[in-house]
This record gives C-alpha cells, sequence and structure tokens, in this order.
C-alpha cells in the first residue's frame, strides 16, 4: 500500500527552466527530485522520458540518466510492465527512515549541546521567530524550509561532519515527511513549541534531555505520518 496513489500521467507543468551553466543532466536530475519531494509530481504519477523532454526543451538522454539516478535514490520505481513511476511511502518505508533520524538526529542534538560555544545559539533563535511569524499569518507553506533551517543550524553545531552527511542522506525523504506533517496546522504549532523545549535544554547544556527531545519529537512526527498514511488507505 501506498500514499496518495495516482497512476495517470502527469503534466509535468512544476518543471522549471534549466540553467545553461550547468550539466544538463544534473539538471534535470534536481528539476525532477524537486518536484518529486514537494509533491508536484505525485506519487505512482509516470514519468514519461519524453514528455518530460518536451516540457524542458531537451532531448531525451539527460532526461534518461536523470530518472536512472532517482531510481537508484529511491524516488522513482520502474513498473512492473515497463516505465517509470514516482515512487510512494510505504508504511515500512516510514518507519525505517523515522527510526534512522531518531537515532542519528538526537544523537547530532546531545552532542551540539555539549560543543556549542556562546552566541551560537542566536541563529536558532531567529528561525524560532521567523517560523512563528509565518504561523500567525498562516503561512504554512514557509514552515517546511524554517523548520529544516532550524534543524541544519542545530545539528551543524554538533560538529560531526560524518554524522551530519549521514543525516543529509536522508534530507529529501524527511523533507517528503515534513511537507505533510506542517500542513497539519496542530502539528505546526506543537512543532515550535518542541523547538523552543530543544533550545532551552541547549542553553543549559542539558545533552540528554536536548537528546530526549528531539528523539520524542521525530517519533512524534511519525505517528502522524502512520496516522495519514492509514487515513489514504481506507
Amino acid at each position: 500500500m501506498t500514499v496518495a496513489l495516482k497512476g495517470n500521467d502527469h503534466d509535468f507543468k512544476a518543471l522549471k527552466s534549466l540553467p545553461v551553466r550547468r550539466s544538463l543532466g544534473r539538471s534535470v536530475f534536481e528539476n525532477l527530485k524537486r518536484a518529486i519531494v514537494k509533491g508536484d509530481l505525485t506519487p505512482d504519477s509516470r514519468v514519461v522520458e519524453s514528455r518530460v523532454a518536451e516540457a524542458l526543451g531537451i532531448s531525451r538522454t539527460p532526461v534518461r540518466e536523470a530518472i536512472h539516478k532517482l531510481e537508484r535514490e529511491g524516488l522513482v520505481r520502474q513498473g512492473p510492465k515497463g516505465g517509470f513511476f514516482v515512487a510512494g511511502l510505504t508504511s515500512e518505508d516510514m518507519e525505517e527512515t523515522f527510526g534512522i533520524r531518531s537515532v542519528l538526529e538526537s544523537y547530532a542534538a546531545k552532542l551540539a549541546a555539549i560543543r556549542h560555544f556562546e552566541g551560537e545559539l542566536r541563529p536558532l533563535e531567529e528561525k524560532l521567530g521567523a517560523y512563528q511569524e509565518s504561523l500567525d499569518r498562516g503561512d504554512l507553506d514557509a514552515l517546511p524550509r524554517i523548520n529544516t533551517e532550524f534543524h541544519d543550524l542545530l545539528y551543524g553545531l554538533s560538529r560531526s561532519p560524518k554524522l551530519i552527511k549521514m543525516i543529509n542522506g536522508l534530507r529529501d525523504h524527511i523533507l517528503r515527511f515534513r511537507l505533510v506533517i506542517l500542513k497539519i496546522e496542530e502539528m505546526a504549532k506543537l512543532s515550535n513549541e518542541d523547538h523552543r523545549l530543544m533550545l532551552k535544554a541547549m542553553k543549559v547544556r542539558d545533552a540528554e534531555g536536548v537528546e530526549r527531545l528531539v528523539r520524542e519529537h521525530i517519533l512524534r512526527g511519525q505517528d502522524i505520518i502512520l496516522r495519514e498514511f492509514d487515513m489514504e488507505g481506507d
């Protein structure tokens, strides 16, 4: 079972014009990946090589390369009768991703509580303020970006390049989930409250406390995603 099953071909209107300066294959890949992560290309939508090439005004070769790279990253799958489709999200995918996140990100937060220097928490406070302003305006579309920036800043303070690289390896999958969670206003509000508690623990260098808060924050998100998944399956 997958979330939001839609088997029709997509019109690809969400794709952007490509910059000339960069590798064409890379630009096509990033363009398609952005559309998948943001939900412009919905799960199980067919990705037709010729139609993507036509929409972007390019040859089919870089599109073919991009689709195969997306397949390797788990964002596109090949259908049993051929053709490529946007990969859906199974409950197993969700539980695995959130389980890995809960371990990696809670550990990064623990290290950040220990290793941050004086004054380095100020940008986190600014993100809390920007998030709250967007929330008060009802601008839910801005929340995933600010939320991601908050987490990036927090984990950056761990000063562990290997750990940050591992977290970033899940970045696209995390954003797909985050976009679902933060569309629910109640969860959007609760998310910022969680962040305030994390920052409070960081200020007193409560490493175990912030580790626990981040783990609970992530697993609560898992519960919401799984609940939405069950509703889609009804």
